[in-house]
């Protein structure tokens, strides 16, 4: 069954963890109420572990639509979330980033690890590659993603990337500001 949103959606890369400062959870959770308070959907991991769940639970909370897309393997590790709007199990991590991304209009990480990195470079390489043009915004008011930005610079400053590829991803410090970059609804 393939599930679709009647307006822009918010898609959010996050941890599967709260991590050590708490900070990082009332900022998922403070997006996760801006979302719903705005009308706009959330697509995301699908998982109700940390700052992934802290998301999902606040938006759910205020009224919001939240749609999970989680692997089969992950069902278990990241613990599935069972009262969202919509849950998608795929069979690899490739199939959720893919639907993730077709789901989306717009991408928002939020602080996270290895696979918020991944879901990240992921798509910021789609869109150096001409393949979207999605914004794609940090959600970093307090530095976390500052190392990141700078070896995106650093590859740029190195010829490996063109400055072109970095057009579309800004580092935001509000919720707002995210829900800023969503496209009008149609109709």
């Amino acid at each position: 069954m393939t599930f679709s949103l009647s307006r822009p959606a918010l898609g959010v890369f996050c941890g599967s963890a709260v991590g050590a400062d708490p900070a990082h959870a009332e900022l998922a959770r403070a997006l996760g109420r801006a979302a719903a308070e705005a009308g706009v959907p959330i697509v995301y991991g699908g998982g109700k572990v940390g700052l992934m769940g802290v998301l999902a639970e606040a938006a759910l909370a205020a009224g919001g639509v939240v749609a999970g897309v989680i692997p089969r393997a992950l069902m278990e590790l990241e613990v599935a979330a069972g009262n969202l709007s919509h849950l998608e199990v795929v069979e690899t991590m490739h199939d959720r980033k893919r639907r993730l991304y077709e789901m989306s209009d717009v991408f928002c990480v939020l602080p996270g690890g290895f696979g918020t990195l991944d879901e990240t470079v992921e798509i910021l390489t789609w869109r150096h590659l001409g393949w979207h043009d999605k914004p794609i915004r940090l959600l970093d008011p307090d530095g976390h993603w500052r190392k990141l930005e700078e070896l995106f610079a650093h590859l740029v400053g190195s010829g490996f990337a063109r400055p072109a590829s970095l057009q579309g991803i800004a580092t935001v410090r509000t919720p707002a500001e995210v829900l800023a970059a969503l496209p009008a609804p149609v109709g």
